[in-house]
């Protein structure tokens, strides 16, 4: 089952295997499965819809998952067996709504906000928390910048024989790494690098910090838009049974075992533990 393919953790240069996790509203397991490593999204998806509808006989599930799981070929696949969804949609999603004026920013605030749009609802919350969490971390990756520039021109103004367009190739490097390039602008003036402030793309890019929207078939009538908002945040019950049977009290990893049946036995296990604690 060992694959090399796209890994979550961001380690590149090792094989994986994808396990795919099901429970109920109240975070208790329902299934556990299997697949290589390889597998993508999609088809570990459209596994669990089948699964759902042909062994467990469900005629009425609304399927909740993040937005990087229930994509549009997964909102085809449960709207052919007439199940519902409640997903996320992504910052560019959010952008696209904006400017076709389908949504409006003054809708993101600390209070749930709807809109209805070609029988698909929207959710919308600005996190005030998040908010916060999002700027001091782009600040503090600024402070950090800014010492490492200082160093440099401390550098270059002891050592005058010290090339400054390396020294500058290294600062663009640095706010590239902590992904604050764009809006910051790095120059060299008098053998000393300078950095500025874009103020205008700062603003564009902060203008979304801490919001979120959520999208549903579901309708008004089978629910509210706070029932709605209170199952996508049920997610973290789902990350919180993985974490619990990943780490060391259930040990799902590393796997010591080769084969693929006892690989699924293995998980299968982990699952069984992780329902009796």
């Amino acid at each position: 089952l060992a694959n090399f393919g796209y890994n979550r953790d961001g380690k590149k240069g090792k094989k994986q295997i994808v396990i795919v996790f099901l429970t109920d509203d109240q975070g208790y397991p329902i299934s556990v499965q299997v697949f290589a490593g390889n597998t993508s999204d999609c088809k570990t998806f459209d596994e669990q819809i089948k699964k759902i509808k042909s062994r467990f006989n469900c005629d009425k599930v609304v399927v909740v998952g993040d937005r990087g799981m229930i994509k549009t070929a997964g909102i085809d696949s449960l709207t052919k067996e007439k199940f519902n969804f409640i997903s996320a949609i992504t910052k560019n999603q959010i952008e696209t709504l904006l400017n076709n004026d389908i949504i409006q920013l003054e809708m993101f605030h600390e209070e749930l906000a709807e809109v209805e749009y070609e029988k698909v609802r929207y959710v919308l919350r600005r996190n005030p928390v998040r908010l916060k969490e999002i700027r001091e971390n782009r600040f503090s990756k600024l402070i950090s910048l800014t010492q490492y520039i200082k160093e440099k021109n401390e550098y270059l103004n002891k050592h005058k024989k010290a090339n400054p367009e390396i020294a500058l190739k290294h600062a663009i490097k640095k706010s590239m790494n902590l992904i604050i390039h764009k809006w910051v602008n790095i120059s060299i003036k008098d053998r000393n690098i300078i950095l500025e402030i874009n103020e205008k793309e700062k603003q564009k890019i902060e203008k979304l910090d801490g919001c979120y929207c959520l999208k549903t078939d579901l309708t008004k009538q089978e629910a509210a838009k706070e029932i709605i908002h209170s199952r996508y945040k049920d997610l973290a019950k789902v990350e919180w049974a993985f974490r619990t049977m990943k780490s060391k009290f259930l040990e799902m990893r590393g796997i010591f075992v080769v084969k693929e049946k006892r690989t699924r036995a293995h998980v299968f296990n982990v699952m069984l533990g992780y329902m009796l604690y």
